[in-house]
């Protein structure tokens, strides 16, 4: 037995971006797109021209598109998904039947008029100016083309469309009830969907989770000269514009007429999203290195209380913006909007749609600019990587923000973050996603993280697994190996697969790396299975002098473990067993003296270990103190011995 006490080192690491893999590619857009929006119809025409590089070493014979908005039409796959899904019944609080279809679509699709559904219909399709055939299957456009694009060659797409903007259901819309925003602007246009090295992803639009190919947007919207929009991109005409938009001391001269076009450019993001409404309100705040957070939000007069929320929501952007940064890695863009609109909480790039001011949600939305804008994995297959680590991240962001706040209300000089060296503990804002594990867990209705994302039996599972699961990964693994190196783990991810498509072996990899510890048995584990975790005391006994405590797996996950042995004289001992399978140890975390056993092997039910005190000198012992490991049964971690 060794004790090995740990001083955590600066980890330095530099955003220059580089290729994460040798042989990597990802296939790259320019949209050119010329948008007439009438706001007495609510239909819109555009023109798009579409560069398209095929960087892969395969010859593509045909493209694919989502047409998003043909989901919102009576016995679409989405409606007809929600009403199958509406029929499974839970039982909630005072037993009260709760029906697993999401509320926000609910049967509502079914009962929509035709000048109420949503729809893009495709006029005209070109390749290199020459007329294509094509096919539409609901949400997916199929295009057979006459030549194939051949390896490391580009081609230009030329489409005209219309659409229809439906009734606001899911995400996009118009006319929400609930928050008198005119349009919400998301899953607009015709969208290519995205090659990659498992070929093409031509995903029906049936609920959830969007992959799309990286690239430059730039997009001309001419609407009535009353509607003001916000969205991704830079406005680049706003001397013409105004609203907030031109520079102080610029006299905004707009065109004659009763229209504007809204010129926005947008480089490097996978998607473009806009929402427009005559009394949006404009907020600006400057940040660092020439940024801006912008805020708008629909003006009720005579209503102070809904003004402060939403300058807070500004406010808050600028007092978090550090945390982030230092924690996942620089904000790249010149701009980010919080924008009233869509059904809840929807991120886009260097944008969001929000129903409301309120912070938890404004937390959770930006940081997926990080876990999807900026590092856009597969949400589809990983709907964990970008909604897991999302909820992870905005509950330490929350607990940052609300900590500082009160420090400065109370006039206090307090850390908002914990001290090098502290002793670590499960923080009450990763409560709530064990607790969504677990309850998953009670139900019998979990599915492997492996499962796609429209594919989940219920969205109970679909939710618990993706948000709730998916954040215990992070908080656990840093439990595997230590907060510290977990962190360095997450900046190193961002800055080797920023702009990329990671997966989670790319993940991993990056974490094993870092950490000098083999990970894929955790992968194996808890993405691939819902196998469980449940250690316990078993007993303990003393011979020649000396503690002997047997421990058990009980449940079929193997973990490495922490046991916390406290002493009646108040001093305190860490035995830490390492897992065989892991190949490495973990550095101590704190000031605790530690005792480093020999590995544990998954195969052995049993483990005993050794404590070199009598066993009238210990007070208690603790499997797992800082709760970090996602143990579902802890009322056999912890003995106490009273004398």
């Amino acid at each position: 037995m060794k004790r090995v006490l740990y001083l955590t080192t600066t980890f330095l690491t530099s955003c220059t971006l580089i290729f994460a893999q040798p042989g990597y590619w990802q296939q790259k857009v320019k949209y050119v797109m010329d948008v007439n929006m009438d706001v007495q119809s609510n239909r819109l025409t555009g023109k798009q021209k579409l560069e398209y590089w095929n960087n892969s070493p395969d010859t593509l014979d045909r493209v694919f598109f989502h047409l998003y908005w043909n989901a919102f039409q009576p016995n679409s796959m989405m409606d007809m998904r929600s009403r199958e899904l509406g029929k499974i019944e839970f039982r909630g609080a005072n037993n009260q039947a709760i029906k697993d279809w999401d509320s926000r679509v609910e049967d509502r699709i079914q009962h929509l008029a035709p000048d109420e559904i949503g729809y893009q219909k495709i006029l005209s399709f070109k390749m290199n100016g020459v007329s294509q055939t094509y096919k539409v299957w609901e949400t997916i456009l199929e295009v057979d083309l006459n030549k194939p694009i051949l390896p490391k060659s580009k081609v230009v797409f030329d489409l005209d469309f219309e659409a229809q903007v439906p009734l606001q259901i899911r995400r996009s819309g118009r006319d929400n009830p609930g928050t008198g925003v005119r349009y919400s602007m998301s899953q607009w246009y015709p969208k290519l969907c995205e090659y990659d090295k498992e070929g093409w992803h031509p995903t029906p639009y049936v609920a959830r989770e969007f992959y799309g190919v990286w690239g430059d947007y730039d997009v001309n919207i001419t609407i009535d000269k009353s509607y003001i929009l916000g969205g991704t991109g830079y406005l680049q005409n706003a001397h013409q514009i105004g609203y907030g938009y031109e520079k102080k001391g610029t006299k905004v001269v707009r065109p004659a007429g009763n229209r504007l076009t809204w010129r926005f450019t947008a480089p490097e993001v996978h998607d473009f999203m806009w929402a427009a409404d005559p009394q949006f309100k404009h907020l600006t705040r400057d940040v660092s290195k020439g940024r801006t957070i912008h805020v708008l939000y629909k003006y009720k007069p005579n209503d102070a209380a809904n003004d402060q929320a939403w300058n807070e929501v500004a406010d808050a952007a600028v007092a978090v913006l550090p945390f982030l940064e230092k924690h996942l890695g620089e904000y790249p863009y010149k701009q980010y909007s919080f924008i009233h609109g869509g059904d809840g909480g929807m991120e886009y790039p260097m944008a969001t749609l929000l129903s409301g001011p309120g912070l938890g949600t404004v937390f959770h939305e930006w940081i997926h600019s990080w876990y999807q804008m900026m590092l856009a994995t597969n949400e589809s297959k990983y709907p964990w990587m970008d909604e897991g680590f999302t909820s992870y991240t905005s509950g330490r962001v929350s607990s940052f923000y609300y900590l500082k706040k009160e420090n400065k209300i109370l006039g206090l000089d307090l850390p908002t973050e914990p001290a090098e060296g502290a002793d670590v503990e499960l923080p009450l804002y990763q409560a709530g996603n064990y607790a969504g594990y677990f309850s998953v867990v009670r139900s019998g209705l979990e599915e492997p993280l492996t499962t796609h994302a429209d594919h989940y039996n219920t969205n109970f599972a679909y939710a618990r697994a993706a948000y709730s699961k998916g954040a215990v990964f992070l908080s656990q693994l840093g439990y595997i190996i230590s907060d510290s190196l977990r962190d360095k783990t997450l900046l190193e991810y961002y800055r080797q697969w920023r702009f990329k498509h990671p997966d989670a072996d790319d993940f991993i990899r990056i974490a094993e790396k870092v950490s000098g510890i083999q990970l894929d048995w955790y992968k194996e584990y808890w993405v691939n299975t819902t196998k469980t975790i449940d250690y316990g005391i078993d007993s303990l006994w003393e011979e020649n002098g000396k503690t002997k405590v047997r421990l058990r797996k009980i449940s079929q996950m193997p973990m490495p473990i922490d046991v916390q042995v406290q002493f009646k004289d108040g001093s305190k001992e860490i035995v830490y067993i390492p897992l065989l399978s892991m190949f490495g140890t973990k550095p101590a975390e704190n000031n605790i003296p530690r005792v480093v056993m020999d590995p544990w092997r998954w195969t052995h039910p049993t483990y005993v270990f050794e404590i070199d005190q009598r066993l009238m000198n210990i007070q208690t012992i603790e499997v797992d103190p800082t709760w970090r490991m996602a143990d579902v049964s802890r009322k056999n971690n912890k003995i106490e011995l009273k004398w």
